[in-house]
């Protein structure tokens, strides 16, 4: 399977996919989060990003395709992969298919108010990026308990440190909100003329949304 997720920046794409990769033994490609291992790293990749990223802004085109071109042709997304973040204009989603062909984009769609609550309370582990949700959200018809971890500030996973991403913070998450609108709903369109969008609306925490999920993908 084959597949790309689209939505606005924490919509619970990353969330799903690490559920939803293991079912069918694929993985999870998530170029933010390729992104942030390079400016971890210090590499020149790195270095060059981290100022895109700080300002909310989307790193260059030819980087990203780089990367990814290069994850695709790892022995484990042989047989698929879930790309997250990838890809964000028209310009890249022409390049993923000289990659690869693709069975279904799935579109998350959630209320942007709601979307703001969720990223100023996400907090992410320095060390492996396991996510977590510091807010319990239950309006507007979406119930979403908060994603804590057993002991505050360690990851369950890891042990790692468990901290607020620099860029996620109001003010850069409107202008990350405007640019995805700018540049990611032509993508959706471009998608949606080849039959290929499955939109989904998020009603629940990610255990009983997944399942739906899953539903739809395979058109059950």
């Amino acid at each position: 399977m084959k597949l790309i997720f689209i939505g606005p920046p924490s919509a619970g794409k990353g969330t799903y996919a690490k559920k939803i990769g293991p079912h069918y033994g694929i993985p999870h490609i998530a170029t933010g989060d390729m992104l942030r291992a390079e400016v971890a790293n210090g590499s020149d990749i790195g270095k060059s990003a981290k100022g895109f990223m700080d300002a909310g802004k989307l790193v260059p085109d030819e980087m990203i395709i780089g990367m990814v071109k290069e994850r695709l042709q790892a022995p484990d997304a042989a047989a698929g992969f879930i790309l997250d973040g990838f890809p964000r204009n028209i310009a890249q989603a022409e390049e993923l298919e000289n990659m690869s062909a693709i069975d279904a984009v799935l579109y998350i769609k959630m209320p942007e108010d709601i979307l703001v609550k969720k990223v100023l309370a996400r907090r992410v582990c320095q060390k492996c990026g396991e996510l977590y949700n510091v807010i319990d959200i239950d309006e507007q018809g979406i119930r979403m308990p908060g994603i804590q971890p057993q002991k505050p500030g360690i990851c369950d996973k890891c042990g790692g440190k468990i901290e607020q991403r620099s860029d996620d913070n109001a003010e850069t998450y409107q202008d990350r909100l405007k640019v995805y609108h700018e540049q990611c709903d032509p993508v959706v369109e471009y998608y949606r003329e080849k039959g290929l969008v499955k939109e989904f609306k998020p009603s629940g925490p990610p255990e009983e949304m997944t399942p739906q999920i899953i539903a739809l993908l395979e058109n059950k």
